[in-house]
């Protein structure tokens, strides 16, 4: 059984950081790469950053330059450091795992995490 633990959401400013982690199992990054995919209200869901198969990392455009993912082999643990947030990035953060059988983009077999919220306001 997949399972992906989500934390570090919370409400910031503009301009502020936040670190989001996703826990999961030794077994699990054998089978699946991880990543990171958000959903704003009334917004369908949208790959924020993501590792491939081949262990290179892949970012929304909008992202840029500003978050980064990394992954913590010894804990399991891939996370994700958000620098200069925007109100824009507000939304619902979900972890995902993707079957490395799979090929990217096909989301059906993937599995998610419960999600944490971000909220970027002044």
């Amino acid at each position: 059984q997949v399972q992906l633990v989500e934390s570090g959401g919370g409400l910031v400013q503009p301009g502020g950081s936040l670190i989001l982690s996703c826990a999961t199992h030794r077994e699990t990054l054998g089978l699946y790469t991880l990543g990171w995919y958000r959903q704003a209200p009334e917004s369908g869901r949208e790959m924020v950053a993501l590792f491939t198969n081949e262990g290179k990392t892949n970012y929304a455009d909008s992202v840029k330059g500003r978050f980064t993912i990394s992954i913590d082999n010894p804990s399991n643990t891939v996370y994700l450091q958000m620098n200069n947030l925007q109100p824009a990035d507000t939304a619902v953060y979900y972890c995902n795992a993707h079957p490395r059988t799979v090929e990217p983009g096909r989301l059906d077999y993937d599995r998610w995490g419960q999600g944490t919220q971000v909220t970027v306001s002044s």
